[in-house]
Protein backbone atom coordinates (compact mmCIF):
# COMPACT_ATOMS: atom_id res chain seq x y z
CA UNK A 1 0.00 0.00 0.00
CA UNK A 2 2.84 2.72 0.92
CA UNK A 3 4.50 1.87 -2.43
CA UNK A 4 0.91 2.42 -4.18
CA UNK A 5 0.98 6.03 -2.37
CA UNK A 6 4.31 7.09 -3.20
CA UNK A 7 3.43 5.96 -7.31
CA UNK A 8 0.49 7.96 -6.82
CA UNK A 9 2.26 11.15 -4.86
CA UNK A 10 5.34 10.89 -7.52
CA UNK A 11 2.79 10.84 -10.50
CA UNK A 12 0.99 13.99 -9.25
CA UNK A 13 4.44 15.75 -8.91
CA UNK A 14 5.00 15.15 -12.49
CA UNK A 15 2.29 15.49 -14.44
CA UNK A 16 0.36 18.85 -14.37
CA UNK A 17 -3.40 18.55 -13.28
CA UNK A 18 -5.99 21.11 -14.34
CA UNK A 19 -9.67 21.80 -14.08
CA UNK A 20 -11.65 19.85 -16.03
CA UNK A 21 -13.51 21.64 -19.45
CA UNK A 22 -17.49 22.80 -18.46
CA UNK A 23 -17.67 21.48 -22.24
CA UNK A 24 -15.32 20.25 -25.14
CA UNK A 25 -16.83 20.58 -28.76
CA UNK A 26 -15.25 20.18 -32.58
CA UNK A 27 -14.75 23.40 -34.28
CA UNK A 28 -15.62 22.01 -37.63
CA UNK A 29 -19.02 20.14 -38.20
CA UNK A 30 -17.01 17.61 -40.93
CA UNK A 31 -13.30 18.33 -42.28
CA UNK A 32 -11.76 21.43 -42.15
CA UNK A 33 -10.69 23.08 -44.59
CA UNK A 34 -6.85 22.36 -46.99
CA UNK A 35 -5.26 19.49 -47.12
CA UNK A 36 -5.80 16.79 -44.27
CA UNK A 37 -2.36 15.90 -43.08
CA UNK A 38 -1.93 12.22 -42.26
CA UNK A 39 -0.82 12.38 -38.30
CA UNK A 40 0.02 9.65 -35.64
CA UNK A 41 -2.35 9.88 -32.69
CA UNK A 42 -2.46 12.99 -30.73
CA UNK A 43 -0.37 12.75 -28.02
CA UNK A 44 2.02 15.09 -25.36
CA UNK A 45 5.32 15.22 -27.30
CA UNK A 46 7.51 16.71 -24.14
CA UNK A 47 10.48 14.52 -23.16
CA UNK A 48 10.78 13.34 -19.30
CA UNK A 49 14.04 15.26 -19.48
CA UNK A 50 11.96 18.71 -21.16
CA UNK A 51 12.41 21.72 -20.22
CA UNK A 52 10.34 22.83 -17.31
CA UNK A 53 8.88 26.41 -16.85
CA UNK A 54 8.38 27.69 -12.70
CA UNK A 55 9.51 24.39 -11.73
CA UNK A 56 7.34 21.75 -13.75
CA UNK A 57 6.51 20.27 -16.92
CA UNK A 58 4.98 21.33 -19.68
CA UNK A 59 2.66 19.38 -21.73
CA UNK A 60 3.75 19.68 -25.68
CA UNK A 61 0.57 18.63 -27.64
CA UNK A 62 1.25 16.99 -30.99
CA UNK A 63 -0.63 15.77 -34.26
CA UNK A 64 -3.55 17.43 -33.02
CA UNK A 65 -5.66 16.47 -36.48
CA UNK A 66 -9.48 17.42 -35.32
CA UNK A 67 -9.71 20.98 -33.89
CA UNK A 68 -11.64 21.95 -30.45
CA UNK A 69 -13.27 24.18 -28.31
CA UNK A 70 -11.95 23.55 -24.22
CA UNK A 71 -14.74 25.46 -22.83
CA UNK A 72 -13.99 26.80 -18.93
CA UNK A 73 -16.68 28.85 -17.43
CA UNK A 74 -16.97 30.19 -14.39
CA UNK A 75 -19.83 30.09 -11.89
CA UNK A 76 -22.87 31.69 -12.80
CA UNK A 77 -22.86 34.00 -9.93
CA UNK A 78 -19.18 34.99 -11.03
CA UNK A 79 -19.20 35.40 -14.68
CA UNK A 80 -19.22 39.16 -16.02
CA UNK A 81 -19.90 38.55 -19.55
CA UNK A 82 -16.82 38.58 -20.77
CA UNK A 83 -14.75 36.04 -22.78
CA UNK A 84 -12.06 34.99 -24.25
CA UNK A 85 -10.36 32.40 -26.96
CA UNK A 86 -7.31 31.50 -26.04
CA UNK A 87 -4.40 30.47 -28.86
CA UNK A 88 -1.69 28.81 -27.20
CA UNK A 89 1.66 28.67 -28.85
CA UNK A 90 3.73 26.34 -30.19
CA UNK A 91 5.79 27.57 -33.07
CA UNK A 92 2.94 25.92 -35.49
CA UNK A 93 4.39 22.68 -34.17
CA UNK A 94 2.94 21.55 -31.13
CA UNK A 95 0.43 23.37 -28.29
CA UNK A 96 1.93 24.36 -24.98
CA UNK A 97 -1.51 22.91 -23.84
CA UNK A 98 -1.49 23.73 -20.40
CA UNK A 99 1.14 26.78 -19.99
CA UNK A 100 -0.66 28.60 -22.58
CA UNK A 101 -3.96 26.96 -22.42
CA UNK A 102 -5.67 25.59 -19.27
CA UNK A 103 -4.09 27.61 -16.97
CA UNK A 104 -5.03 30.60 -18.42
CA UNK A 105 -8.58 29.35 -18.81
CA UNK A 106 -8.56 28.98 -15.21
CA UNK A 107 -6.72 32.53 -14.64
CA UNK A 108 -9.48 34.08 -16.90
CA UNK A 109 -12.21 32.10 -14.73
CA UNK A 110 -10.94 33.32 -11.52
CA UNK A 111 -12.02 37.06 -12.18
CA UNK A 112 -15.11 36.01 -13.77
CA UNK A 113 -14.19 35.47 -17.68
CA UNK A 114 -15.12 32.77 -19.62
CA UNK A 115 -12.72 30.99 -21.31
CA UNK A 116 -12.32 28.90 -24.47
CA UNK A 117 -9.18 27.31 -25.45
CA UNK A 118 -8.79 26.43 -29.15
CA UNK A 119 -6.80 23.13 -29.81
CA UNK A 120 -6.37 23.86 -33.50
CA UNK A 121 -4.18 21.86 -35.93
CA UNK A 122 -0.63 21.18 -35.42
CA UNK A 123 1.97 20.56 -36.97
CA UNK A 124 1.04 22.59 -39.71
CA UNK A 125 1.78 22.13 -43.27
CA UNK A 126 5.55 24.00 -44.40
CA UNK A 127 5.77 26.80 -46.30
CA UNK A 128 5.30 30.40 -46.45
CA UNK A 129 1.33 30.13 -44.95
CA UNK A 130 2.17 27.60 -42.77
CA UNK A 131 0.22 29.72 -40.30
CA UNK A 132 -2.92 29.19 -42.30
CA UNK A 133 -4.81 26.10 -40.37
CA UNK A 134 -4.35 27.72 -37.26
CA UNK A 135 -5.87 31.11 -38.50
CA UNK A 136 -8.89 29.39 -40.19
CA UNK A 137 -9.28 27.28 -37.10
CA UNK A 138 -9.36 30.09 -35.11
CA UNK A 139 -11.94 32.49 -37.11
CA UNK A 140 -14.02 29.31 -37.18
CA UNK A 141 -13.58 29.33 -32.98
CA UNK A 142 -14.61 32.91 -32.38
CA UNK A 143 -17.70 32.13 -34.55
CA UNK A 144 -18.51 29.49 -33.04
CA UNK A 145 -18.19 31.03 -29.58
CA UNK A 146 -20.15 33.90 -31.19
CA UNK A 147 -23.26 31.87 -31.53
CA UNK A 148 -22.80 30.18 -28.31
CA UNK A 149 -23.18 33.31 -26.67
CA UNK A 150 -26.22 33.11 -24.66
CA UNK A 151 -25.52 29.65 -23.50
CA UNK A 152 -22.08 30.51 -22.29
CA UNK A 153 -23.27 33.78 -20.90
CA UNK A 154 -20.45 35.20 -22.93
CA UNK A 155 -22.07 39.52 -24.47
CA UNK A 156 -21.13 39.09 -28.13
CA UNK A 157 -20.06 42.46 -27.95
CA UNK A 158 -17.72 41.33 -25.16
CA UNK A 159 -15.40 38.42 -27.18
CA UNK A 160 -12.00 38.96 -27.14
CA UNK A 161 -8.90 36.55 -28.48
CA UNK A 162 -5.38 36.00 -26.78
CA UNK A 163 -2.79 34.02 -27.81
CA UNK A 164 1.07 33.33 -26.99
CA UNK A 165 4.22 32.90 -29.74
CA UNK A 166 2.69 31.50 -32.63
CA UNK A 167 -0.87 31.24 -31.18
CA UNK A 168 -0.18 35.60 -30.57
CA UNK A 169 0.42 36.02 -34.25
CA UNK A 170 -2.58 33.67 -34.99
CA UNK A 171 -4.52 36.36 -32.38
CA UNK A 172 -2.94 39.17 -34.09
CA UNK A 173 -4.28 38.16 -37.95
CA UNK A 174 -8.13 37.90 -36.80
CA UNK A 175 -7.19 41.39 -34.61
CA UNK A 176 -6.02 43.53 -37.79
CA UNK A 177 -8.00 41.05 -40.88
CA UNK A 178 -10.95 40.25 -39.89
CA UNK A 179 -12.68 41.42 -43.16
CA UNK A 180 -12.97 38.23 -45.03
CA UNK A 181 -12.58 34.53 -43.99
CA UNK A 182 -9.84 32.28 -45.17
CA UNK A 183 -12.55 29.71 -46.00
CA UNK A 184 -15.32 29.03 -48.01
CA UNK A 185 -18.16 29.49 -45.87
CA UNK A 186 -19.77 26.34 -44.76
CA UNK A 187 -23.45 27.18 -42.74
CA UNK A 188 -25.07 29.28 -40.82
CA UNK A 189 -22.11 29.62 -37.85
CA UNK A 190 -19.85 31.26 -40.48
CA UNK A 191 -22.21 34.06 -40.88
CA UNK A 192 -21.29 35.21 -37.24
CA UNK A 193 -19.20 37.63 -37.39
CA UNK A 194 -15.39 36.61 -36.04
CA UNK A 195 -13.38 40.01 -35.42
CA UNK A 196 -12.53 39.88 -31.91
CA UNK A 197 -13.60 42.61 -29.79
CA UNK A 198 -10.54 43.30 -27.99
CA UNK A 199 -6.73 41.23 -27.96
CA UNK A 200 -4.27 40.14 -25.46
CA UNK A 201 -1.14 39.64 -27.44
CA UNK A 202 1.94 37.52 -25.38
CA UNK A 203 5.08 37.65 -26.92
CA UNK A 204 3.61 37.40 -30.16
CA UNK A 205 5.87 36.39 -33.51
CA UNK A 206 5.52 36.95 -37.51
CA UNK A 207 4.64 40.79 -37.58
CA UNK A 208 7.56 41.94 -38.80
CA UNK A 209 9.79 42.15 -42.11
CA UNK A 210 12.96 40.31 -40.96
CA UNK A 211 14.88 42.04 -43.27
CA UNK A 212 14.14 45.61 -42.75
CA UNK A 213 12.77 45.30 -38.70
CA UNK A 214 9.36 47.30 -39.66
CA UNK A 215 5.73 45.85 -39.37
CA UNK A 216 4.37 43.68 -42.58
CA UNK A 217 1.87 46.15 -44.45
CA UNK A 218 -0.44 43.62 -44.33
CA UNK A 219 -0.95 44.25 -40.40
CA UNK A 220 -1.36 47.75 -40.88
CA UNK A 221 -3.97 48.37 -38.04
CA UNK A 222 -6.74 50.67 -39.06
CA UNK A 223 -9.93 52.08 -37.18
CA UNK A 224 -11.56 48.90 -36.81
CA UNK A 225 -9.19 47.22 -35.40
CA UNK A 226 -9.73 46.20 -32.08
CA UNK A 227 -7.57 47.60 -28.69
CA UNK A 228 -4.74 45.54 -27.74
CA UNK A 229 -2.69 44.47 -24.86
CA UNK A 230 1.00 43.47 -25.63
CA UNK A 231 3.62 41.74 -23.36
CA UNK A 232 7.13 40.88 -24.43
CA UNK A 233 10.43 40.50 -22.92
CA UNK A 234 13.59 42.58 -24.78
CA UNK A 235 15.83 39.58 -24.65
CA UNK A 236 13.17 37.42 -26.03
CA UNK A 237 14.78 35.48 -29.66
CA UNK A 238 11.18 36.10 -30.94
CA UNK A 239 11.74 40.26 -31.17
CA UNK A 240 9.90 42.72 -29.08
CA UNK A 241 9.89 44.36 -32.17
CA UNK A 242 6.70 42.56 -33.22
CA UNK A 243 4.57 44.06 -30.32
CA UNK A 244 6.23 46.99 -30.50
CA UNK A 245 5.69 47.64 -34.53
CA UNK A 246 2.24 46.78 -34.26
CA UNK A 247 1.68 48.80 -31.14
CA UNK A 248 2.83 51.68 -33.16
CA UNK A 249 0.52 51.03 -35.78
CA UNK A 250 -2.28 50.86 -33.63
CA UNK A 251 -1.26 54.59 -32.61
CA UNK A 252 -1.52 55.97 -35.91
CA UNK A 253 -4.76 54.59 -36.24
CA UNK A 254 -5.84 56.35 -33.15
CA UNK A 255 -6.97 52.78 -31.30
CA UNK A 256 -6.42 52.49 -27.82
CA UNK A 257 -3.36 49.79 -26.65
CA UNK A 258 -1.36 49.27 -24.16
CA UNK A 259 2.30 48.05 -24.45
CA UNK A 260 4.42 46.43 -21.53
CA UNK A 261 8.79 45.30 -22.66
CA UNK A 262 10.42 44.10 -19.69
CA UNK A 263 14.06 43.95 -20.04
CA UNK A 264 14.34 40.20 -19.52
CA UNK A 265 12.05 37.18 -19.04
CA UNK A 266 13.03 35.03 -22.29
CA UNK A 267 10.60 33.22 -23.81
CA UNK A 268 7.61 31.01 -23.16
CA UNK A 269 6.62 31.68 -19.75
CA UNK A 270 2.83 31.68 -20.21
CA UNK A 271 1.22 32.77 -16.64
CA UNK A 272 3.79 30.77 -14.01
CA UNK A 273 5.22 33.26 -12.46
CA UNK A 274 9.04 33.49 -11.87
CA UNK A 275 10.63 35.63 -9.32
CA UNK A 276 13.80 36.82 -11.02
CA UNK A 277 11.55 38.03 -13.73
CA UNK A 278 8.99 40.70 -13.19
CA UNK A 279 7.47 39.96 -17.18
CA UNK A 280 5.80 37.45 -15.76
CA UNK A 281 3.50 39.73 -13.29
CA UNK A 282 1.84 40.51 -16.75
CA UNK A 283 -1.82 38.90 -15.95
CA UNK A 284 -2.00 41.47 -13.02
CA UNK A 285 -1.40 44.38 -15.88
CA UNK A 286 -3.68 42.82 -17.87
CA UNK A 287 -6.30 42.68 -15.16
CA UNK A 288 -5.97 46.00 -14.55
CA UNK A 289 -6.55 46.87 -18.67
CA UNK A 290 -9.26 44.85 -18.71
CA UNK A 291 -11.00 46.52 -15.98
CA UNK A 292 -10.28 50.21 -17.15
CA UNK A 293 -11.83 49.27 -20.14
CA UNK A 294 -15.21 47.85 -18.07
CA UNK A 295 -15.15 44.72 -19.22
CA UNK A 296 -14.37 42.86 -15.89
CA UNK A 297 -17.83 44.77 -14.43
CA UNK A 298 -21.28 42.40 -14.66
Amino acid sequence: MNIILTIAVCVCLVVPISAAPTEVLNVWPKDPPGELLKLPPEQDTTKDDGRMVGGKRVIRLGNVATPQLHVYLPPKEKRNGTGVVICPGGGFNILAWDLEGTEVAEWFNSIGVAAIVLKYRVPSKQGDSRWLSAVQDAERAMSLTRSKSKEWGIAPDRLGILGFSAGGFTAGHLAVQHSKRLYEATDDIDKVPFRPDFGVLVYPGFFIDDKTGGLKPEFTATQETPPIFFVHAADDGLSCANSAQLFLSLKKAKVPGELHIYDVGGHGYGMRPVAEFPVTSWPKRCEDWLSRRGLLKN
